[in-house]
């Protein structure tokens, strides 16, 4: 550890379920009662607004009801006491990373307290429900969506996070699917750069097999772990 200067960390679904957010995936998942189809592509959106809106709204007011778990914190500290080049890039929708403290962060799929104009590309910190048809505090333009990126859509900053991946010494994975891409190529992109590689996961993920080690646990077990192994050696 003591060679690790840059780190990338990649969180997913897993790591906000021991919150109390459901996954998306599983029985009791999101999508239970709900197609990807449905609630999830720009197509679902054109075609009913009103149900994608409701869909978004009821994720949002969950926020509410949870709070940041062991795993959110033990990141957070990392954030506040890593000298070295960090990046956090979170699959997840909710907050509760910045709840924890973490900054040096990013959201690769879009917020839930965040809305985005279709007409003008502004985005707007957002609370409460977003009804259809909302007009843009920006262009005046009904066209407010929840900021998320949907199914068939690019994922945000992408070209800070490959940066960030060629660059890093180690890349740690904790609690994703590794079935969503472009997100389950990051470990073959980082190994390709000669990083380090870690999965921390309740169990093995579909992309198991790139990393160098594998870790399976709780993530709130997990991650304090190896945040305290990090910064001893720092």
């Amino acid at each position: 550890m003591s060679r690790i200067r840059n780190i990338v960390v990649l969180t997913g679904a897993g790591i906000s379920a021991e919150s109390g957010i459901a996954t998306f995936r599983g029985p009791g998942g999101l999508w239970e009662g709900h197609r990807v189809e449905d609630v999830c592509t720009p197509e679902a959106l054109a075609r009913n607004p009103e149900l994608v809106h409701r869909f978004y709204d009821l994720r949002r007011a969950a926020l509410e009801t949870v709070e940041p778990n062991a795993a959110h914190r033990a990141l957070a500290r990392l954030d506040r006491e890593c000298p070295g080049e960090l990046l956090i890039v979170t699959q997840n929708v909710d907050d509760l990373h910045e709840r924890a403290g973490a900054a040096r962060l990013l959201h690769m799929h879009g917020e839930l307290q965040s809305a985005l104009c279709g007409a003008c590309g502004i985005r707007h910190g957002w609370t409460g429900a977003l009804p259809p048809d909302m007009e843009c505090p920006d262009c005046g333009s009904p066209a407010l969506r929840p900021d998320i990126v949907f199914f068939g859509e690019m994922p945000y900053q992408m070209e800070r996070i490959e940066a960030a991946l060629a660059a890093c010494d180690l890349f740690v994975s904790i609690g994703t699917s590794g079935a969503v891409y472009p997100a389950a190529g990051f470990v073959q992109l980082a190994e390709a750069y000669g990083a380090e590689t870690l999965e921390l996961n309740l169990e093995r993920s579909a992309g198991s097999g790139w990393f160098g080690e594998t870790r399976l646990g709780a993530a709130g077990v997990l991650v304090p772990a190896w945040v305290e192994a990090v910064l001893a050696e720092v």
